[in-house]
């Protein structure tokens, strides 16, 4: 009987299970990474640029497009409040503030009354510079304006919760607003008509009657919706 060594299974041979491995070892897809590896890499830089791109998009600019939904952007600042009715007059366009009742004044420090726009149907819109969807809703208000004003619309602006008067001046040139805006320091009028977020709509009819409240922006589709019967001439104008 030979003592001879088994062919192949020589002293310098490794063990069959090294052999084994080794055959069976998958390479990398790229140098040592595998495809599952570079898979969550290349989803991690997908959602850094996707977050990056949100971070550095302007909020909004003069030609945005408009929301469709009435009060499908609103910014609360407090709880629903109740008070100003539809059906009822509104208040003037003045509050009070400790001992002091301010009035509504323009950007040139002329006063704002609804006492005299009365025989005109007015919107007023509560608004602030710093408030997206406000910012996405003022074009529709000079739009519509534009369009109405020679059948006696008045639409006011009323700038709420603003650092300084300069901030809403400069607002209104970016915009070119030719419609009033009453600066509104001490939120004495934000607070006599209830207004608990923004924007707010308040729709009054020529005889001085609330006859819509929406809270949030509107499409100029809505607001000339709203708006039609309110800028209906008045009987005695009528043939």
């Amino acid at each position: 009987m030979s003592d001879a060594p088994a062919e192949g299974a020589g002293a310098g041979s490794a063990p069959a299970t090294t052999q084994v491995t080794a055959a069976g070892r998958r390479p990398g897809l790229i140098g040592p990474f595998s495809g599952r590896q570079l898979a969550a890499v290349l989803l991690a830089i997908l959602v850094s640029a996707g977050l990056l791109l949100l971070l550095t998009a302007p909020v909004a600019s003069p030609s945005a497009a408009l929301p469709a939904r009435p009060g499908a952007s609103f910014v609360p600042f407090a709880s629903a409040e109740t008070g100003l009715r539809v059906g009822a007059p509104p208040p003037e366009l003045a509050g009070t503030n400790g001992d002091a009742a301010p009035g509504l004044t323009d950007l040139e420090g002329r006063p704002i009354r609804l006492a005299d726009l009365r025989g005109r149907p007015v919107w007023l819109n509560f608004f602030a510079s710093w408030c997206p969807p406000c910012q996405q809703e003022t074009p529709t208000l000079e739009r519509v304006y534009e369009t109405h004003k020679d059948q006696g619309l008045a639409v006011v602006g009323v700038s709420v919760q603003e650092s300084s008067a300069d901030d809403v001046r400069a607002y209104a040139q970016t915009y070119g607003l030719q419609y009033p805006i009453g600066f509104d320091a001490s939120s004495a009028v934000y607070h006599a008509f209830h207004v608990f977020g923004l924007p707010t709509q308040v729709f009054i009819d020529r005889d001085g009657i609330v006859r819509a409240v929406v809270n949030g922006p509107l499409s100029q589709v809505e607001a000339e919706r709203i708006l039609a019967p309110l800028l209906e001439p008045p009987r005695s104008a009528k043939p």
